[in-house]
């Protein structure tokens, strides 16, 4: 950090990154839990949320909403297929495309999992001013982008 900006400054530079680290701590740890429930691992449960989010996506739009090399996400839609939560069907209108998606009645059932962490959070949000919403939206959108590159990043390096 720089030298120049205040002291008051930079205790809560540190405290924001420590903040976000216990966030990002947990997040992982509740989805490492979801995904012991359902049988998944943590990127596996991710993909299938994105899916469900997103509707069927190619292979390609799964790198992106990911960050994950091609070769990264193939091998993570075999394992989902294997375990016959997702399908690949070839694209109508293009031949060559795979899509990918989900079996919605094989995950039946585990939205319930969500249901309590849903809940909190609903009761969190009513605590927040519009404008205050807004602005944790622009940092959770912003932040989201930086660790999506962060990812690719990583994915990419040999």
């Amino acid at each position: 950090m720089s030298t120049d900006i205040s002291e008051n400054r930079k205790k809560l530079l540190e405290s924001l990154f420590l903040a976000g680290r216990e966030n990002s701590n947990a997040v992982v740890m509740f989805h490492t839990a979801v995904g012991a429930r359902m049988g998944l691992g943590m990127t596996e449960e991710k993909a299938l949320d994105l899916l469900q989010r997103h509707g069927p996506l190619t292979a390609g739009e799964l790198c992106e909403y990911t960050g994950l090399a091609p070769a990264s996400v193939s091998g993570l839609i075999d394992r989902l297929e294997a375990k016959g939560l997702v399908r690949r069907t070839r694209d109508a209108r293009d031949r060559r495309k795979v899509i990918v998606e989900v079996d919605h009645e094989k995950l039946a059932g585990f939205g319930e999992l969500f249901d309590e962490l849903v809940a909190g959070l609903t009761e969190l949000y009513l605590g927040y001013s519009d404008e205050q919403l807004e602005l944790i939206l622009d940092f959770l959108t912003r932040a989201t982008a930086v660790q999506r590159a962060a990812t690719s990043s990583l994915d990419a390096a040999p």
